[in-house]
C-alpha cells in the first residue's frame, strides 16, 4: 500500500504501531472481538458459513480475529446450543480450515476457551439439556431455571484438564492465540463472585481461593500451548451487581494473572441480566467507550498489555485511548458486524466511509432466532459465503431512476451505480436521509445520525445523480422513461378516525421528533409501540411529563429482546405507563381513555399521536405501472426496521 494510501497511519499513528504480544507480531492494536453466531453443526462443529464470516473480518484489517465461546467440556459446558465443542470428534478440519482463512486473509486467529458454568444445561437461559444431563456451579443453588449442583472438586480438576487439552488442540489446528474467558458471568466468574460461590473448602471463601480454580486452569493452558504462544485473558474490570467483585478485586485478580498470561482483555458485567446486558454490550442510552476507564485502571497495576472493550467504533476516539496509555489494544464486536472493513478504512484515511453499528441487538436477535447473524446496516453480514462467489455483471447499462431519498432509496442508488447503472436519484424534500431525521432525534439515537451521514456521503462521492425537491409521479416517470425503476417512497403517518385527533393540541409522532420545542409541559403519548416509546424517553430528557396510552398487554413488545432490555429502564423512568387502554377521545384537556370498562381523563398540554406507519400501496402501484421494469423496496414496500429497508435495497439493486 502506497504512502498515499496509508494516511491512517498519520491520523491513527498509536492505533497503527504495531504490537508484540508474545510471539506474534501484531501489525495494529485492533482486534475483532469475541463473537460467536450460532453458524455451527449440532455436533458442534465450524460450517463454511462461520468460516466465512471470520475470514471477511481478516479481509477487513484487524490484526487478530476472535471466535468466541469454544466450549471446552462438553458434557458439563455448553451454555447454548449451538457452540464449537473442542471435545467433539470430527472438530478439528473445521477449525483448521477457520485458522487458514484468517491467516490467509492477513490476521493472525485467536480463540476463546469458554464453560457455562452453572449454565451449562439450563434451557431457559439456551443450555443444551440433551448434552449436559446436569448443571454445575460454583455452590448448589435453586433458580427458577432448574437447579444447580455445587461443582464437585474431581469435576474441576477434569475441567483443567480440558481447558489443556482444548488450547493444545487449537495451537495444533494452526491458532496464533488462545483467550480464557472468565468474565461476563460464565464459569471462573462465578467462581469468582462473592455472591455465588459460597463454597467452604480450597475454591471458595478468600479472594485467592475463589481464583484458584482459574489460576490452575491458566496453568493448565500454558502447559498446553508451551512458552511464548500467547494467551489471552477476559476478566471484569467490575462485576457492577451488589456485593459483587467490585474494581478493587478485580484489580487483585488481574495482579494475580499478571504473570501468566500475555494479554488482559476488560470487559465488565454479566449476561443474564437484561439491564447488565446491555451495559456488558453498550447499549445506545451509554456513550461510547463506557467501559474503557475500567482497563485504564487495571493497566496501572500489570505490566501485561491490556484491551478494552465498550462498542468502539470511531477510529479517532480508538487512536486517543491508546494514545493517552488507557490501553494498549481496542477491541471491537459489533462495530465489525457494521463494517468489516473498518480498520481497513482506517488505515486509507477513509472514516467517513466506516458504516456505523447502530447498537440495535439485531445481530444479537438474529441469532437467538434462526442461528444465523444479520446487520441492520450491513446487508451482506451473515451472507459472507455466497458473496464469495463472483455475480454476473449487467448485461447492458440501464438508466435506473429510484424514486425516494431514504436508506432504501440511497443504499439502492449506491449499489446500482456501482454495478456501473446510469442512476438518478429523486428526493421530494430538501435533503437525503428521509425518516432518518426523525429517527435519529432522540439524544440516544445519534448511531442513526452517523449512518444517514454516511449514505449521504457515499451518494455524493459515487456517480449517482441527486435531484431534490421533487416529486417522482406518474407523469415524471413517463417523462423521464427509466429502463428500470425502484420505488422507494417511504411510508406516511397512521391517523386513526378518533375523534379531537384534529385538535390543536395534537402532534403527529415525526413533528413532534424533529420538533419537541413545540411541546407542553404534560405529553400524552398515543401508541407504546417503539416511536412511541423512545418518544417518551426522548421528551422526558427534555424535561417534559410524559404518559404513554398502549391498546396492548405490554409497550415496546414489537422490540428484539435484546434492545429492549435496555430500553425499558429507561421507558419506565420516563413515562407512566397505561396498558390494555384504549383512547376514546382527544379532548383540549387532555386524552379520554377506557380500560377495564372504565373511562378516565389523562390531562396534556400536547397529545403525541404514535399509532404506526402504513404502506402508500396506491401511490405505489401507479407508479409501477408506468414502466416494465419496476421493484418495490422499503416501507413502502411493508413498514419494518432499518434492516428491511437497507437489506432490499442492496439485493434489488443487485439483480438489475
Amino acid at each position: 500500500m502506497g504512502a498515499k494510501q496509508c494516511r491512517g497511519k498519520e491520523l491513527y499513528s498509536n492505533l497503527f504501531a504495531p504490537l508484540r504480544i508474545g510471539n506474534i507480531r501484531m501489525k495494529n492494536r485492533i482486534i475483532a472481538a469475541p463473537t460467536s453466531p450460532s453458524m455451527i453443526t449440532t455436533e458442534g462443529h465450524f460450517t463454511p458459513e462461520m468460516i466465512a464470516y471470520l475470514e471477511e473480518k481478516a479481509m477487513g484489517g484487524a490484526g487478530v480475529v476472535t471466535y468466541g465461546e469454544a466450549i471446552v467440556h462438553s458434557a458439563t459446558g455448553k451454555s447454548h446450543n449451538k457452540q464449537l465443542q473442542l471435545d467433539s470428534f470430527g472438530v478439528k478440519q473445521g477449525m483448521a480450515q477457520a485458522a487458514r482463512a484468517i491467516h490467509n486473509a492477513g490476521a493472525y486467529a485467536n480463540i476463546q476457551l469458554s464453560h457455562g458454568g452453572k449454565y451449562g444445561g439450563l434451557a431457559s437461559v439456551g443450555g443444551d439439556q440433551d448434552q449436559c444431563d446436569a448443571a454445575y456451579g460454583p455452590s448448589a443453588e435453586m433458580t427458577p431455571a432448574g437447579e444447580v449442583f455445587e461443582m464437585p472438586k474431581k469435576m474441576i480438576l477434569e475441567i483443567v484438564e480440558s481447558y489443556k487439552k482444548g488450547a493444545a488442540l487449537c495451537k495444533d489446528c494452526g491458532f496464533d492465540m488462545v483467550q480464557v474467558h472468565a468474565a461476563h458471568g460464565w464459569l471462573f466468574s462465578q467462581f469468582l463472585s462473592p455472591v455465588l460461590n459460597q463454597r467452604t473448602d480450597e475454591f471458595g471463601g478468600s479472594l485467592e481461593n475463589r481464583a484458584r480454580f482459574l489460576m490452575m486452569a491458566l496453568d493448565a493452558v500454558r502447559e498446553g500451548v508451551g512458552p511464548e504462544f500467547p494467551i489471552e485473558i477476559r476478566l471484569s474490570g467490575d462485576d457492577l451487581t451488589e456485593n459483587g467483585l467490585n474494581m478493587e478485586q478485580c484489580i487483585e485478580v488481574a495482579k494475580m494473572v499478571d504473570d501468566k498470561v500475555d494479554l488482559i482483555n476488560v470487559s465488565c458485567g454479566n449476561h443474564e441480566d437484561p439491564d447488565m446486558f446491555c451495559r456488558t454490550h453498550p447499549s445506545a442510552f451509554f456513550k461510547r467507550g463506557v467501559n474503557v476507564y475500567l482497563a485504564s485502571e487495571i493497566k496501572k497495576h500489570v505490566k501485561t498489555p491490556v484491551a478494552c472493550v465498550g462498542s468502539l467504533n470511531d477510529p479517532a476516539q480508538m487512536e486517543e485511548i491508546i494514545a493517552s496509555g488507557q490501553a494498549d489494544i481496542v477491541e471491537i464486536g459489533r462495530a465489525l458486524l457494521a463494517d468489516p472493513y473498518l480498520p481497513k478504512k482506517a488505515l486509507e484515511g477513509n472514516a467517513a466511509d466506516i458504516t456505523p453499528c447502530l447498537r440495535c441487538y439485531e445481530c444479537f436477535a438474529e441469532t437467538s432466532k434462526s442461528e444465523t447473524v444479520k446487520c441492520s446496516v450491513n446487508p451482506t453480514m451473515g451472507q459472507q459465503l455466497p458473496e464469495k462467489y463472483p455475480r454476473k455483471t449487467p448485461e447492458r447499462k440501464k438508466r435506473v431512476l429510484i424514486a425516494g431519498g431514504g436508506p432504501a432509496g440511497m443504499e439502492s442508488a449506491i449499489t446500482a451505480a456501482n454495478r456501473g447503472h446510469d442512476v438518478t436519484l429523486v428526493e421530494k424534500g430538501e435533503k437525503l436521509g428521509g425518516n432518518l431525521y426523525p429517527a435519529s432525534a432522540p439524544y440516544f439515537k445519534k448511531d442513526i445520525a452517523d449512518f444517514c451521514n454516511t449514505l449521504i456521503h457515499r451518494v455524493e462521492t459515487s456517480d449517482v445523480k441527486v435531484i431534490l425537491n421533487t416529486e417522482v409521479t406518474k407523469e415524471y416517470v413517463n417523462t423521464f422513461d427509466p429502463d428500470a425503476l425502484i420505488v422507494a417512497i417511504g411510508s406516511y403517518e397512521a391517523k386513526p378516525p378518533i375523534k379531537g385527533l384534529d385538535g390543536a393540541n395534537v402532534m403527529m409522532a415525526i413533528d413532534a421528533e424533529l420538533h419537541p420545542e413545540k411541546l407542553g409541559q404534560n405529553v400524552v403519548i398515543m401508541g407504546g409501540g417503539l416511536v412511541g416509546t423512545e418518544a417518551a424517553v426522548s421528551f422526558h430528557h427534555e424535561g417534559k411529563n410524559c404518559s404513554v396510552v398502549e391498546m396492548r398487554s405490554e409497550v415496546a413488545a414489537d422490540a428484539n429482546s435484546f434492545y429492549r432490555g435496555g430500553l425499558m429502564p429507561e421507558v419506565h423512568n420516563a413515562a407512566k405507563l397505561y396498558v390494555d387502554t384504549t383512547v376514546r377521545e382527544v379532548t383540549e384537556n387532555g386524552v379520554l381513555c377506557e380500560r377495564d370498562g372504565q373511562e378516565f381523563l389523562i390531562e396534556a398540554d400536547t397529545v403525541v399521536c404514535a399509532l404506526g406507519f402504513k404502506s402508500p400501496y396506491a401511490e405505489v402501484d401507479e407508479l409501477c405501472e408506468a414502466v416494465d421494469e419496476s421493484y418495490i423496496i422499503g416501507d413502502c414496500k411493508q413498514v419494518g426496521l432499518i434492516y428491511h429497508a437497507v437489506n432490499q435495497a442492496y439485493f434489488t439493486a443487485m439483480q438489475i
